[in-house]
């Protein structure tokens, strides 16, 4: 069974629009046509020429006035109502979002030449039926426009097929504004991936703030859509994207089925070998918490930051509440927005990107409460010119309290590095159980590692292959570890125990400080 078949059954459709909201729009459409042609009347008659005088009172700095006979003109005013009337009957549905690029192309330029059919009702049902219902037929329409999207000036784009690696050309105009029509392209490919992954896909204009993410570093590689594919533009205007080799295999079974006899039999082939290049993240976030978050702004003061208007869903904005949240942002009451210590706007857009924020369970992240951030800076008592080392450095918790010329922080979430990097940390986006230092060594380790699975055993084990003769580890470790050999060659001392001190667990937890010296608890 073909990919085009998987996903042309069994689909539950969105109703085009409740009745009563059809109704309601023919009902004002009625009442606003009957008034053109009452104006339209009225102008032509006797009073023509009292409106010219408004006109001539009224025209603008350059001069130019059209007659009254111009501008009160019944077929392009009722022009311009159909038009504006379909805008809004296609808004009242999914149908855009449905819809391929090159569909929504044509539908936008008989909008803007206002040359969209009478906004009738028979009409208006029948055509938004009939292309709801042609869902499984844009699934393939999607594919195949987004291959005859492909740059034919890039060898990379081979002919056969889809490759791994694809180039769009035009995404950014030479004053670097996005291309609706290209950035449609590119949220259709976005649209085939979400159905592959199971996931809900994005509204029809999403990607416009996926590229307007990506200038912000051009010529670099950002993940999208949680390791599904990756992009990078550049200045000229073009954009490059790796896609999984397998999310490219089933895009040329929907090609193959399109195109029998044009798609070579290698490229229908489901790749045999796993591709390290293409880690998946997880679950991501819904694309409407994506798209709320896409609309943070900073306010003009360049103070406070705060979402757009419109996000009417409450569940959607209490998650991306919680991812701002998570990523530093504090809510000010009295100004109704957020500050933050660090300009997030790096973390923002990686977010915007990949569509994912560092998981918890995985990442074993769990920000240092400050009570116990300042406690482990009492104990690691740094001194003036001590070489410092927080290995699983976070957002912070404990570097923003460590001397910042003293202090170099790894962390392997890359979101996290985007972070410690505004706040000013020198950082290195890494494993920290992977990584070493060549010649540097550390007069004092400040770390809370991940404690599942008895990994903050390993983090502290190879903290001891950094440190000086002298130096010193002083860690946040769970409760059960107090009075333990956990170092064999260490001297340690031990604090009180913290419980309930982390936010979403129970776990209590006890600073250790591993020295030379002799133990005892404090």
């Amino acid at each position: 069974m073909s990919d085009l078949d998987v996903y042309s059954k069994d689909e539950t459709f969105q109703a085009p629009a409740v009745n009563d909201m059809i109704d309601g729009l023919i009902s004002q459409y009625k009442k606003m046509r009957s008034n053109i042609i009452e104006i339209a009347e009225y102008a032509a008659g006797d009073m023509g020429g009292a409106i010219h005088y408004f006109l001539e009172g009224n025209r603008g700095n350059n001069g130019y006035m059209p007659s009254v006979k111009d501008i009160f003109r019944q077929g392009g005013a009722l022009a311009a109502l159909n038009s504006a009337y379909w805008s809004k009957a296609l808004a009242m549905t999914d149908v855009l979002n449905v819809m391929p690029q090159k569909r929504r192309d044509e539908w936008f330029e008989q909008i803007k030449k206002n040359k969209a059919p009478d906004f009738e009702e028979e009409t208006v049902r029948s055509t938004l039926d009939s292309l709801l219902s042609q869902r499984h037929q844009f699934l393939a329409e999607r594919v195949d426009g987004i291959f005859r999207s492909l740059s034919h000036d890039h060898v990379t784009n081979i002919p056969q097929g889809f490759g791994k690696r694809m180039i769009l050309g035009y995404v950014f105009s030479e004053f670097s504004f996005s291309s609706t029509t290209q950035c449609g392209h590119i949220n259709d490919l976005r649209s085939v991936i979400a159905k592959f992954m199971g996931r809900d896909e994005p509204m029809w204009s999403s990607s416009q703030a996926l590229v307007n993410a990506c200038k912000h570093n051009w010529g670099q590689w950002h993940i999208v859509d949680a390791g599904a594919m990756r992009i990078r533009v550049y200045k000229k205007g073009t954009a490059h994207l790796e896609i999984h080799p397998n999310i490219a295999y089933r895009l040329n079974q929907i090609l193959a089925f399109l195109h029998p006899m044009a798609i070579p039999a290698e490229f229908r082939t489901k790749p045999a070998k796993k591709h390290k290049e293409f880690e998946m993240m997880g679950r991501p976030l819904p694309f409407k918490v994506v798209d709320a978050i896409s609309g943070f702004k900073r306010d003009r003061t360049n103070r406070r930051w705060s979402f757009g208007y419109g996000i009417t869903d409450k569940v959607v904005m209490q998650e991306a509440v919680r991812v701002i949240e998570l990523i530093g942002g504090v809510f000010d009451k009295n100004f109704s927005g957020y500050d933050f210590d660090y300009d997030p706007t790096d973390a923002l857009n990686q977010i915007i990107c990949s569509g994912c924020i560092p998981d918890q369970k995985s990442h074993q992240y769990y920000p240092t409460p400050l009570s116990i951030a300042e406690e482990v800076i009492i104990t690691a008592d740094i001194q003036a010119g001590e070489l410092c080392l927080e290995p699983s450095a976070g957002q912070g918790g404990l570097a923003d309290l460590m001397p910042k010329d003293q202090t170099i922080c790894i962390e392997i979430s890359e979101l996290h590095c985007k972070i410690l990097e505004a706040k000013g940390h020198d950082v290195k986006n890494a494993d920290f159980l992977s990584y070493n230092f060549a010649q540097e060594k550390f007069d004092k380790i400040v770390m809370n590692p991940p404690y599942s699975e008895g990994r903050w055993q390993a983090h502290i084990n190879h903290a001891t292959t950094m440190l000086k003769p002298n130096g010193s580890i002083i860690a946040v470790l769970p409760s059960s570890a107090k009075n333990k050999d956990v170092l064999p060659g260490y001297k340690c001392s031990w604090s009180r125990e913290f419980k309930n001190e982390f936010e979403s667990t129970s776990i209590g937890v006890v600073i250790m400080k591993a020295t030379k010296g002799c133990s005892h608890e404090y």
